[in-house]
């Protein structure tokens, strides 16, 4: 029984912290996850979703991800890339061995999150959620000797998302469930974006696996011309349609590690090589 009890909740923290999620946290009790998560690009989709090379790019964030529930019907969450790296790779000629474009980085720290989750259900088979983001622009937008690296956008931004999720016992498994929309009022010349997702996962003794669906859509009703590159991870007007599949280890019933790769199925106006995230997360009993 208490295995049972501690995959459940496992499960839900799980949801919690990468997926959004119905749920929201008791009263008192938090979540909290340390994680690397890094792309190495020499690829980006066009604005027509073709697939072109470019010179090798990487940017690696290291951030902190907590969630507190204040109430048992509100969640307070903040998400912060406390150190960024972005650089670009030199590029040398293959015949002459000359140094064509010097590479180039900067550090700095990322764009946080600040969410307030309420939960609309209480105790239902379906856990309903609604959650207001404010992404602060703390990161640096226009960095390195042209301009082009960056750690963050450079925009105030508010989102608004509904969540829906479900939890079962299928056979001693405990699969969920959870799907959500938003939409996200961007500022400074930006599109406002459409946003929707789907997981699902499972957790079996010490194991647990899921599969996450993003999809990002433009309005694109920004400026023109305005930051259009897709050499960026932060380009106005990019979509993409993401699929991330994730495994973790339940160490005990407060500590877990968790890694995944990401891959852009479709895109535009972002890179088009995968991602890849390792974490330890912390739950307090």
């Amino acid at each position: 029984m208490k295995r049972i009890i501690i995959t459940i909740t496992i499960i839900l923290f799980h949801l919690n912290a990468f997926a959004g999620g119905g749920w929201v946290q008791p009263k008192g009790m938090g979540y909290y996850k340390l994680s690397q998560w890094w792309i190495v690009a020499d690829a980006h989709y066009t604005s027509t979703g073709e697939v072109d090379p470019n010179g090798t790019r990487a940017t690696y964030f290291t951030s902190v991800f907590a969630e507190y529930g204040v109430t048992d019907r509100i969640t307070g969450v903040v998400y912060w890339p406390f150190f960024g790296r972005s650089l670009v790779y030199e590029q040398v000629s293959g015949t002459t061995g000359e140094v064509i474009t010097p590479g180039d980085a900067i550090n700095g720290i990322g764009d946080m999150d600040l969410t307030v989750k309420y939960g609309l259900t209480k105790d239902a088979r379906i856990a309903l959620s609604a959650s207001l983001l404010l992404g602060f622009p703390l990161g640096e937008s226009s960095g390195g000797r042209d301009g082009t690296l960056q750690t963050g956008d450079g925009e105030f931004n508010q989102m608004i998302q509904l969540d829906a999720g479900a939890s079962f016992n299928v056979f001693g498994l405990y699969p969920y469930v959870n799907a959500y929309a938003a939409f996200n009022n961007r500022t400074n010349g930006f599109s406002d974006e459409f946003r929707w997702g789907a997981e699902v996962g499972l957790s079996y003794k010490f194991l647990y696996a899921n599969v996450r669906i993003q999809n990002v859509t433009s309005l694109k009703n920004g400026d023109s011309n305005f930051n259009t590159a897709g050499t960026s991870l932060f380009a106005n007007n990019m979509e993409f349609l993401a699929i991330t599949p994730e495994v973790g280890i339940i160490i005990n019933d407060s500590w877990g590690v968790m890694a995944n790769y990401g891959t852009a199925e479709y895109g535009r106006l972002i890179f088009a090589n995968p991602t890849y995230s390792v974490g330890i997360f912390y739950k307090p009993k």
